[in-house]
């Protein structure tokens, strides 16, 4: 008997039970379609983080004060500027409150910096002006808002200076700035920012915990960093007093973390496949039993035991491979819907699907290789007697 012969029966026998077939192949599908969609967003949910950090530039370096007895004065935090390597700097202050214009309100997460505060984040104008140096030595009440900030406040109203209420005070708004998009850390463009020293003072402190310094280039900002690191040392003599962080190393941190949990969450998802491949092996063992007679008739004329067992590998092969496919290509949609109805990107790996596929494959058949060599045992003479 020939393989074409063999592969028409299998295919026959996996036609004739529609229902057995689809609740068979069903644990493969969930399995196929779990390692995708948690995978794809996984990865688009680091990408999207990393752009978001990598578009600071990798210039950048962070510095977070812990010390409640000792603080950095504001003067104190353009000494960073004479350091070597360094750029520019801004002290930052964030508050969490409530912007009103008239009868519209929303929560914005208020920014304070200085006048290098808009170009060391990227942000550019989009109309007005930005924070000048007077606005931050005279502590002026304005505010630079973004884009979406601006639409929920002002709708299609031109919102330059206009007032607006920030934690019950008023602020003038001399700029809005250019689009520049969403992250899975939130919009972009949904922000305030004002002159660091108005809002501490508004909030009644002085001491600078937060400072984002900026390296001549990213070369220079490993000679930046330590020359940050040398001068906090000696201002604080105590290094558990503050922390400094550049853009490399939190990308390298974020990426080490995520792809552990999302090797984590496709491990995860690759148990639901080898639950189906068991499913696989169950059924072709009832299969094998309820089919013992066939297999016998199959045997006396003249069938070979690779015969059988081929034709029950195909079989187990094919609803693996139908499910992997089913599961690639609902996963790939899921992805693409999930992602946006949450606002998150979605990264199609191709390797990925390949690999989930691959491996659908290789269950259904190391799975139905215990029932198809279990059936090519079989002896006529016992196959036929059974009932």
């Amino acid at each position: 008997m020939n393989i074409k012969s063999v592969t028409k029966m299998a295919f026959q026998s996996i036609i004739s039970n529609k229902m057995r077939t689809f609740l068979t192949m069903l644990g493969i599908i969930i399995g196929v379609f779990a390692v995708i969609v948690l995978i794809s967003l996984g990865q688009g949910a680091t990408a999207g983080v990393t752009d978001s950090i990598s578009s600071m530039g990798s210039n950048i370096i962070s510095v977070n004060v812990f010390d409640r007895k000792k603080s950095i004065d504001f003067n104190d935090v353009y000494e960073f500027e004479k350091l070597e390597g360094v750029k520019n700097v801004t002290p930052v202050y964030t508050s969490n409150v409530t912007i009103k214009y008239e009868l519209e309100t929303t929560d914005v997460s208020v920014t304070g910096g200085n006048e290098n505060y808009l170009s060391i984040n990227n942000y550019e104008i989009g109309s007005g002006r930005a924070i000048s140096p007077v606005d931050v030595d005279y502590r002026n009440k304005i505010a630079v808002i973004g884009l979406t900030t601006a639409e929920n406040l002002f709708g299609k109203d031109d919102p330059i200076d206009k007032e607006i209420s920030i934690g019950g005070e008023k602020y003038t708004v001399v700029g809005v700035l250019q689009d520049k998009g969403s992250t899975i850390t939130g919009d972009s463009n949904d922000t305030v920012v004002v002159p660091v020293t108005t809002i501490m003072r508004q909030s009644g402190t002085s001491a600078v915990n937060s400072i984002t310094v900026q390296a001549n280039s990213a070369e220079e900002s490993v000679t930046a960093k330590e020359n940050v690191e040398n001068y906090l040392l000696d201002y604080f003599q105590d290094e558990d007093s503050y922390r400094v962080f550049s853009q490399d190393e939190m990308l390298n941190v974020l990426n080490q973390t995520t792809s552990m949990l999302t090797a984590m969450l496709g491990g995860i998802a690759g148990i639901s496949l080898l639950v189906g491949g068991i499913g696989i092996m169950n059924i072709m063992l009832v299969t094998v039993t309820e089919r013992t007679r066939e297999i016998g008739i199959r045997k006396a004329i003249g069938a070979g035991r690779a015969n059988i067992l081929i034709q029950f590998l195909i079989e187990s092969s094919v609803m693996s491979g139908v499910g992997g496919i089913i599961g690639a290509v609902l996963g790939v949609v899921a992805s693409n819907v999930i992602s946006n109805m949450m606002g998150i990107t979605y990264k199609i790996n191709l390797p990925v699907i390949i690999g989930a596929f691959g491996f659908s494959l290789a269950v259904g058949v190391f799975f139905g290789l215990y029932p198809a060599n279990k059936a090519s045992k079989l002896k006529p003479v016992d196959a036929l007697r059974y009932e």
